[in-house]
């Protein structure tokens, strides 16, 4: 029972037990003042008899009217005259009447008894007769059941004030109580929310600055974890000069876009040169050249914004060389994009240098998965290459894989929307173990393939760049997400399913998605919704957006984590289920101390708010090993699990 209740009831029971003690004391005072009434009454009458009668004692005639007189005017039981010398009776009245206003269990449980009086008759100074009255008892009876009866009215009335009054002033008094409770709620939520109304009540106030207190340590810590993993990424990962990716998070990128997956898709790499960077250092000036390099930066970072793709990367290895890994771009887009970054960067040059012209040259490489790095890199570099040595085009681009697959747009087109509209989706699962428990799956995650028109099923990595491309990424999701719980009211077993950008920023495919999961409460326990790191709207509308999938019943979590990590001072409000580390900081762990440096800060930060984490694309046994040292609580990839249809 809460402290509310136990409150509330103690003072309805010392109201119940004042209440009755002060009910009975008054009916009690009221019947001793009543039964004093009554003797008073039947003395006070028989003396008056006595001395009414007593110049009449010998007529009995007017003894008896006088009786009568007083005896129909009066509250009697009865009224006797009885002679002295042989206790003859002279005259005599008497009545039973008995109310019946008042109920026989109150007359029984007042006992108010008739009560009498006597008065002497003299004959002289001889004693000749003596006048007996009692006083009837129903007319005090119910005088009493009435006062009984607007008392009891009267204290049950100021009762139930009371008990509102004190329940309203209870329940005031201890919101603060429900307050801290929210507060703990929301720590164990992994939010931090501080109480800004302080109580009056000494004792209150004391626990709620004492929880403030608290909660404020814990945001300190927690900022101070998250602000040392993000410079540790940086220091790691990040061109200091242009804010891009540096050679070691390109080769790390590179490389996990190679490895064959549901999700790798084929594209480009692009590589730009800064010709004869020595010469520009030494004609502009150090400042001047970096100012140059700095703005080449800005050109790639506004063409990552353009193509709104969360795989592209875009590095700076050293020196003038950039590069830009491109998965899921066709052909055309790549000669026009390396025509406009041409375009731009001639500009820039002319602008910077009005004493010289530098020279940029572009080489573009297509790649696939299953590709070495190496031979990309050596067939950009080639491309780059013969690039240089044609003056009249600063780009060459080499290995157009997509040309080989004899689909045009047009057939991308009509299949993908045959597809969808047909429902052709088949499901795929790839497990996330534990890494604690031996061979403890924490749930599946859940990938699509497409039915081609020949019956084959087409990996993701291949169709999701054209779904996009088209526009209908909202549309896709509304597939999978219906698929999937239709699969989980077939097989209820934990799964995660990715959610795109666009089914998030659109206002009307947010609320159809909204919409079927509060068609589906019975799922609700079983299916988590991940949202890409990359791809995450504004603080304030993910927040919103959290809260009312989370009134859902559904659970949130983040997939390929680690890019933004300063985000992760605003992931305490938003109540996730996990955090999925991007492959990128996971390959090679083991032999990479400064990966090992991250996630052990990453660790520390979100173990601050009991935040689990899961890493992604493991591969080997050496990677699983440190995961486990480091208190990864799961993982997902190839040597966990590859992805397959359901098999219960």
């Amino acid at each position: 029972m809460s402290l509310l209740k136990q409150l509330f009831l103690a003072i309805c029971l010392l109201l119940g037990l004042a209440f009755a003690g002060s009910f009975i004391a008054g009916v009690e005072s009221s019947r001793e003042q009543l039964l004093s009434q009554l003797r008073s009454h039947a003395q006070d009458a028989a003396t008056a008899l006595g001395l009414s009668m007593t110049p009449h004692v010998d007529d009995p005639a007017m003894i008896e009217l006088m009786v009568s007189s007083i005896f129909d005017s009066g509250y009697f039981a009865s009224i006797r005259v009885v002679r002295i010398s042989d206790s003859g009776l002279i005259a005599e009245r008497r009545t039973t009447v008995t109310s019946d206003q008042v109920p026989d269990w109150f007359v029984r449980l007042v006992d108010i008894r008739p009560q009498g009086g006597d008065a002497l008759i003299m004959r002289g100074w001889e004693q000749a007769a003596r006048v007996e009255v009692v006083s009837h008892p129903q007319f005090a009876l119910a005088k009493l059941w009435d006062s009984a009866v607007g008392s009891l009215l009267w204290l049950l009335l100021c009762g139930l004030v009371s008990a509102l009054l004190g329940g309203w002033l209870l329940r005031t008094q201890l919101r603060p109580l429900d307050n801290m409770v929210q507060q703990a709620q929301a720590i164990s939520r992994r939010e931090f929310l501080t109480l800004g109304r302080v109580p009056r009540t000494p004792e209150l106030k004391r626990v709620v600055l004492a929880m403030n207190q608290m909660v404020d340590k814990l945001k300190a810590l927690f900022a101070e974890e998250a602000a040392r993993s993000e410079r540790l990424r940086e220091e790691a990962y990040q061109d200091s000069l242009t804010g891009l990716a540096n050679r070691r998070q390109f080769d790390i990128h590179l490389a996990n876009h190679l490895v064959p997956s549901e999700q790798n898709a084929a594209g480009y790499l692009l590589l730009l040169r800064v010709n004869d960077l020595g010469g520009l250092n030494q004609r502009l000036g150090g400042q001047r050249t970096d100012t140059l390099i700095h703005d080449i930066g800005e050109q790639l970072k506004d063409l990552l914004k353009r193509s709104g793709s969360p795989d592209w990367l875009a590095s700076r290895s050293r020196g003038g060389e950039f590069a830009l890994i491109a998965p899921g771009m066709v052909g055309e887009d790549a000669d026009r994009i390396a025509t406009e970054l041409s375009q731009a960067l001639e500009y820039l040059y002319s602008t910077g240098a009005s004493d010289c012209t530098p020279v940029a040259h572009l080489g573009i490489a297509a790649f696939r998965p299953g590709e070495e790095a190496a031979s990309v890199i050596g067939r950009a570099d080639q491309a780059l290459a013969q690039a240089s040595q044609n003056p009249d085009k600063p780009w060459e681009r080499l290995d157009d894989f997509d040309a080989g697959h004899g689909q045009s747009l047009h057939d991308w087109h009509n299949w993908i929307d045959e597809a969808l509209n047909k429902g052709k989706l088949q499901l795929y699962f790839q497990p996330v173990s534990s890494c604690v428990e031996v061979n403890a799956v924490l749930h599946h995650k859940v990938l699509a393939r497409l039915l081609d028109p020949q019956g084959g099923a087409i990996a993701a990595g291949r169709f999701l760049p054209w779904i996009e491309r088209f526009g209908w990424a909202a549309r896709f999701d509304l597939a999978m997400l219906e698929h999937a719980l239709a699969h989980l009211q077939q097989y209820p077993a934990p799964i995660a399913l990715s959610l795109s950008a666009v089914s998030l920023r659109d206002s009307a495919s947010r609320e159809r998605l909204l919409a079927l999961l509060k068609a589906h409460p019975k799922s609700a326990a079983l299916m988590t919704l991940e949202l890409d790191e990359r791809h995450l709207p504004p603080a304030a509308e993910l927040e919103q957006l959290s809260q009312s999938i989370r009134e859902t019943g559904f659970n949130l979590g983040l997939q390929h984590f680690g890019g933004r990590f300063s985000l992760i001072g605003n992931l305490t409000h938003l109540g996730l289920a996990y955090l999925k580390i991007d492959g990128t900081y996971i390959r090679a762990i083991d032999k990479e101390s400064d990966k090992r440096l991250f996630i052990e800060a990453l660790f520390r930060a979100t173990n601050s708010i009991d935040l689990p984490l899961i890493a992604e694309m493991v591969e080997t046994e050496g990677e699983l090993v440190v995961l486990r040292e480091l208190g990864i609580q799961g993982a997902m990839g190839r040597l966990v699990g590859s992805p397959a249809p359901w098999q219960g």
